[in-house]
């Protein structure tokens, strides 16, 4: 075994399973090695104790990085037909034995399919998904590197990585064993504020803890370059490269960003296809709009005529990230521009509908705040 680091509080049974299955070759993947032959992956401090979703801090050689194993437990739609059918354990036996790859491909391009739509360009994202199975670089994909990255894939968290891995907001992914992976780390977070122990939390007022968040960010033309990237990342997963996403999270400790200040999904469980929040939402049983909502930000309404859930969300995913960015970029924001950032925020904010429905206002909006930031800023260092 690994030799690695398991603070207490942290269940230690998945990694074993992972290292019993891996020497029994059932699964294979670039990191198994290094986990469980080698020791030089190191899983260090613990963020999450529930035995399938295990986040540990990490070390691979020279490289620091966030591991993640069996994330895919995190969220429940509870849509009657689950958005990701759950199995108490994965079994790793997808595909079966004999098949070609010509035939893990096209299992590769329904299920890209069924998660986000029928766009014109899945070959290409199948083609990437097939390289990176190809962990040792031999030119071959073997019966357990199938079986690892089809584990993988069922992950959204993975598959947005996967979508994004040309863009820099996702951290990059470094590599896999089995369903567990390895990205790069983050080296700040949450977007702003402070992490403390939840028994000091508890004693904290709701108002005291939001002014002591603002007291723990950057200077503003740093939050300005942050603020931009998560623009970046709303024009990214809107009608992007595969699809359209959807961020049903938007709150700060979702976000990180790095020593140059770009920002960074920390946690990307919520950002989730639009074709398959919206499958899911049509087979939602429901009696008020309340029943219709997903994460913390991802609300339909209720079609009282048929008690379902309509497909399209009341607000955009722009709305979204100017709420979550108002009192960040506001606070220290310079006299010359505060009035017009207020603005547009609010504007901003006050966007309803599906961002389809009102694309061009969306664009528009979406434009001139960057514009803004970016010409109060673009003359900095900080830039």
């Amino acid at each position: 075994m690994a030799r690695a680091l398991f603070p207490w509080g942290c269940l230690r049974k998945p990694v074993y399973i992972q290292c019993d299955k891996y020497r029994k070759g059932v699964i294979d993947g670039s990191a198994c090695s290094s986990l469980c032959e080698k020791g030089t992956l190191y899983l260090g401090k613990c963020f999450s104790a529930k035995p399938n979703s295990q986040v540990y801090s990490g070390s691979w050689g020279d490289l620091e990085g966030v591991i993640k194993c069996q994330m895919e437990e995190a969220p429940h739609y509870d849509l009657g037909t689950e958005m990701e059918p759950r199995k108490e354990a994965v079994a790793f036996n997808k595909p079966t034995k004999g098949t070609s790859v010509e035939k893990f491909k096209e299992m590769i391009l329904s299920h890209l399919k069924a998660k986000v739509g029928d766009q014109a360009n899945l070959s290409d994202l199948a083609t990437l998904v097939l390289s990176i199975a190809d962990a040792n670089k031999d030119g071959h994909i073997s019966l357990p590197e199938a079986r690892s990255m089809w584990a993988l894939l069922q992950l959204n968290e993975f598959l947005l990585a996967l979508v994004l891995q040309d863009r820099e907001h996702t951290p990059k992914l470094l590599g896999f064993c089995g369903d567990l992976y390895v990205v790069e780390k983050v080296p700040h977070s949450p977007l702003y504020g402070i992490s403390l122990p939840w028994v000091i939390e508890l004693w904290i007022p709701t108002g005291l803890r939001r002014s002591m968040d603002q007291w723990f960010t950057p200077s503003w033309p740093r939050k300005a370059k942050i603020s931009i990237g998560l623009l970046e990342l709303v024009e990214d997963i809107f009608h992007g490269t595969f699809g359209s996403f959807l961020m049903c999270d938007v709150s700060a400790t979702s976000f990180g960003y790095n020593d140059r200040h770009d920002l960074k999904v920390m946690d990307a469980r919520y950002i989730v296809p639009e074709a398959t929040f919206q499958a899911g939402m049509r087979e939602r049983h429901c009696d008020v709009d309340e029943d219709c909502l997903y994460g913390t930000d991802c609300q339909t309404s209720c079609d009282l005529t048929k008690h379902r859930c309509t497909p399209e969300v009341t607000r955009p995913n722009l709305a979204k990230a100017c709420g979550a960015l108002k009192d960040y970029i506001l606070r220290g924001a310079p006299s010359d521009v505060r009035e017009e950032l207020e603005k547009q925020l609010y504007a901003c904010i006050a966007l309803k509908g599906s961002a389809e429905q009102m694309e061009i206002e969306h664009s528009l909006i979406l434009n001139n705040l960057k514009t803004l930031l970016w010409k109060k800023i673009s003359h900095t260092k900080d830039s």
